[in-house]
């Protein structure tokens, strides 16, 4: 479901900054970001990585330590279920409580490291059932079900623990556990990272599906514009701590104005078409301790020019017909399929299409988009469980033991 521009945000925001503080100078993290997420929207979040995606989402929900420091800005929440706006920055620690989980959820990277290896997850899943929702215990059991049904997993697994579970499985725990309080602001934070394409495809379908159902809003966050481009309605492209350029998903595909974000639509491969070069985008991102005068991307952009030190990076509007698109780049502007500056164009890429899900940009796929042939040797592939990776090695990496044959 697409929100409308001119709805009020569920989640507001506005001029935030988070530094990390050290003995070697604070790290600017995060300045003074401006990010809206409206109601039943999904909102990707893409950038490199040490851009301040995380920080910035982590941030919003008071989820971080320290060295870790909010300097400026505000965060407002305004749901359904709240009577009035809750700004999050003030909020008291029981305030938070109720906030998190039951109001905005998060699926955290790496399922592994965020579900407890000692317990399984149905215990796990009825922990954050009875501690948001005032359930009797009978009612929290058919719920963990109905949440592993809803996940699609199997209700036999609810009593394995997560070191029993594939990859994708587990990210599937986890998505169920994010959705066991019927949160209205889902934040997922890169959660199909390490997975293979399959299970990748499987698991952005079932967002999708789940998205449009319970009609909660997403903050999804990745390094893989490509996958945005398909899955999002907007998308907000950051670097070095700031949004650069932010739009829906066609406008950032056909008419992407910033040069960072056509390096980053430059830097992956077309499924189909004419082999053509990558040029992905050269050097390192800058120190975060020690930014460049002006805009930040200049030491790596091919665009630039002197007057570029002089650029405040504000967002301001691409086009007088967008009120969605807006980059930080005044000197460079998209015309049409391409980007334009001093007589040169750069034409945008073909996107991939994971063929997962009915949103965003679709690139038509056939039986003759293959990919340009070249030398293998030795390469397993397939899904998770299927014993691509295994040869002689076990799932842990280890030789595989040598037992004896069946009968023996």
């Amino acid at each position: 479901m697409h929100a409308s521009p001119e709805a009020e945000p569920v989640l507001e925001i506005a001029n935030l900054s988070i530094i990390y503080r050290g003995f070697a100078g604070d790290v600017k993290a995060v300045s003074n970001v401006n990010l809206a997420l409206r109601a039943a929207e999904v909102v990707g979040l893409a950038g490199e990585s040490g851009s301040g995606k995380s920080t910035l989402a982590y941030g919003a929900c008071r989820l971080l330590r320290p060295p870790a420091l909010i300097t400026s800005g505000s965060v407002t929440y305004r749901g359904r279920r709240a009577r009035e706006p809750v700004e999050v920055l003030r909020e008291s620690p029981e305030g938070l409580r109720r906030l998190r989980w039951r109001e905005i959820a998060i699926v955290f990277q790496s399922a592994m490291n965020a579900l407890n290896p000692v317990l399984s997850v149905r215990d796990q899943l009825l922990d954050a059932v009875t501690a948001h929702l005032h359930l009797a215990k009978a009612e929290a059991l058919e719920k963990v079900a109905s949440l592993s049904d809803l996940v699609g997993i199997d209700r036999s697994r609810l009593r394995s623990y997560p070191h029993e579970l594939s990859g994708g499985q587990r990210q599937r725990v986890m998505i169920a556990m994010a959705l066991a309080a019927d949160p209205e602001v889902v934040i997922m934070d890169e959660p199909t990272t390490a997975l293979d394409v399959v299970v990748q495809r499987d698991i952005l379908a079932q967002v999708v599906e789940l998205q449009e159902r319970l009609r909660f809003s997403i903050i999804f966050i990745t390094h893989d514009l490509s996958l945005l481009l398909e899955f999002a309605d907007r998308i907000a492209v950051m670097y070095a701590g700031r949004i650069v350029e932010t739009g829906s998903s066609k406008e950032i595909y056909h008419n992407a104005s910033h040069p960072y974000t056509n390096g980053l639509l430059s830097s992956f491969p077309a499924l189909h078409g004419p082999r053509r070069r990558l040029t992905g985008i050269r050097g390192w991102p800058p120190d975060l301790r020690s930014l460049p005068p002006g805009c930040p991307f200049l030491p790596r952009c091919d665009l630039g020019t002197p007057s570029c030190e002089g650029v405040d990076m504000h967002l301001a509007r691409v086009s007088p017909s967008s009120s969605t698109h807006f980059s930080a780049c005044p000197f460079v502007r998209a015309e049409g399929p391409g980007w334009r500056k001093g007589g040169a164009e750069l034409k945008p890429p073909p996107t991939q299409n994971t063929g997962a899900t009915s949103r965003g940009v679709q690139v038509p796929r056939g039986p003759g988009d293959q990919p340009s042939a070249g030398p293998l040797e030795a390469i397993g592939i397939g899904p998770g469980g299927t014993g691509s990776g295994g040869g002689s090695h076990d799932d842990t990496g280890f030789p595989a033991p040598d037992y004896p044959a069946a009968g023996s």
